[in-house]
C-alpha cells in the first residue's frame, strides 16, 4: 500500500492527484505546519531524514523528492501519463519535469522569502532595511527573472494544448504548483492569459477535485 505523507499547502498535494489520475489505492498521512514557523513538523523526520515534503512509502521502499516520486509513481503505472521514449514529447517531458523545481520554483521561493524581510518574524528594528534590500533584488534581479520565465511558460503553451503536446501528462500535475504559487505571488489572468486558463483547466480535472477532497484544503501559496 502506498502512503503519502501529506503535509498541508506543500507539494504533496500533487503527488494525491498524480495517484488519482493513475487510479491507485493509497493511504494518506497528515501532517500540519508548525504554527510560528510553518515550518514542517518535527515527525517527518521519522519517515525521512530531511523530514521534507512530499515523501511517500511504498511498502519498505521510502521515496522523497516530488520529481523522483513522479517518475516512480509513472513507471509503477506501467508509463501512463508519460509520453512514449524516444518521441518528440517525451524530451519535452523530461525538461518540464525538470524545470518545474530547477528553474521556475526557486525564483518563486526567493519572492516569497524576500516579501517576509519587513513583517514578523523579522525584528522591527530591522525591517525598514530589509524592505529596502527586499525592493532592490525584487527589482533588479528577481521579478525581471520571473516575468522573463512566466512569459516563456505562457508562450509555450500557445503551441499545444499540454506542456508536452496535445495529451495531459505529469508534467502537468509537476508544473502545476509553481503556477499555483505564480498565480498567489504575482497573478496571472491580466499578463500571463494562458497560464491562467491551463490552471483554470486543471483544477477542473476530476481527479484534481479528488485529491483536494481527501487531502483537504490547499492554499494558493500566497
Amino acid at each position: 500500500m502506498i502512503t503519502v505523507h501529506h503535509l498541508e499547502n506543500s507539494r504533496s498535494q500533487r503527488i494525491l492527484w498524480l495517484l488519482e489520475e493513475l487510479e491507485f489505492d493509497y493511504e494518506i498521512k497528515h501532517y500540519a505546519r508548525d504554527a510560528n514557523t510553518l515550518l514542517a513538523p518535527p515527525a517527518l523526520k521519522t519517515v525521512h531524514p530531511l523530514g521534507k515534503s512530499p515523501v511517500i512509502t511504498d511498502d519498505a521502499r521510502t521515496v522523497a523528492e516530488s520529481g523522483a516520486i513522479i517518475e516512480y509513481l509513472v513507471h509503477k503505472g506501467g508509463g501512463r501519463l508519460a509520453p512514449a521514449p524516444g518521441s518528440e514529447a517525451r524530451l519535452r517531458y523530461t525538461y518540464w519535469l525538470h524545470y518545474a523545481e530547477g528553474t521556475l520554483m526557486p525564483l518563486l521561493v526567493m519572492k516569497l522569502i524576500f516579501g517576509r524581510l519587513s513583517r514578523p518574524p523579522m525584528p522591527l528594528p530591522l525591517r525598514p532595511f530589509g524592505r529596502i534590500i527586499a525592493y532592490g533584488i525584487r527589482r533588479n534581479f528577481l521579478d525581471p527573472r520571473l516575468a522573463e520565465n512566466l512569459a516563456y511558460v505562457d508562450v509555450e503553451l500557445n503551441r499545444t494544448e499540454w506542456l508536452c503536446g496535445d495529451e495531459f501528462t505529469a508534467a502537468d500535475i509537476m508544473m502545476s504548483y509553481p503556477l499555483d504559487a505564480a498565480a498567489g505571488r504575482v497573478g496571472l489572468e491580466s499578463r500571463y492569459p494562458r497560464l491562467a486558463t491551463f490552471l483554470e483547466r486543471i483544477h477542473a480535472r476530476p481527479a484534481y477535485q479528488r485529491a483536494l477532497k481527501r487531502g483537504g484544503p490547499f492554499d494558493r501559496l500566497n
